[in-house]
């Protein structure tokens, strides 16, 4: 048992799918670790385990697409969450695009999602098993009509990942 177990067990916050392109690799998993963390300038702190395939892209990539999925979208936080891109390609799985708002492609952005922001990549932070990396955003999906319910950890907490964390 940890030393943040007690604490951490009494969260439940949204789970997020986080996509990036470095040359011609793309990679996307799903994160648990991630927040807002300033509002002037506005940056968002993504956390990657370095053991999976999408760390490793990101490690080259200038750029990382940050999408929340709404709480219908389990099998999305499966296909991201459960599989591993050293195994299948994701992207042939579900509908993407690259952003047309950041010119050139720098990180592809999933069709079905509640919101989505693009994000330059301004730093980097290793925090032990996980990398921080701090985006600064550059693009984002419109405004819906209406603000979903979004999926949550304990919405996925028995997926058994693709990686181990």
């Amino acid at each position: 048992m940890g030393e943040l177990d007690t604490f951490t067990d009494a969260l439940d916050y949204p789970v997020y799918v986080v996509t990036t392109a470095a040359g011609e690799r793309m990679a996307g998993c799903l994160v648990g670790f991630a927040s807002q963390c300033s509002m002037d300038p506005p940056r968002f702190m993504v956390w990657l385990s370095k053991a999976n395939r999408t760390y490793r892209v990101a490690r080259d990539a200038s750029h990382l697409a940050v999408h929340t999925l709404r709480d219908d979208q389990r099998d999305t936080a499966e296909l991201f969450g459960g599989r591993t891109g050293d195994e299948i390609d994701k992207f042939e799985h579900i509908g993407w695009r690259w952003p047309t708002a950041a010119g050139a492609a720098t990180a592809p952005v999933l069709d079905d999602v509640s919101a989505w922001f693009l994000g330059r990549v301004e730093g980097r932070v290793d925090g032990g098993d996980h990398v921080g990396f701090l985006l600064s955003p550059v693009a984002e999906s419109p405004a819906g009509p209406v603000r979903p319910p979004l999926l949550l950890l304990s919405d996925v907490v028995d997926l058994s990942p693709g990686h181990p964390a």
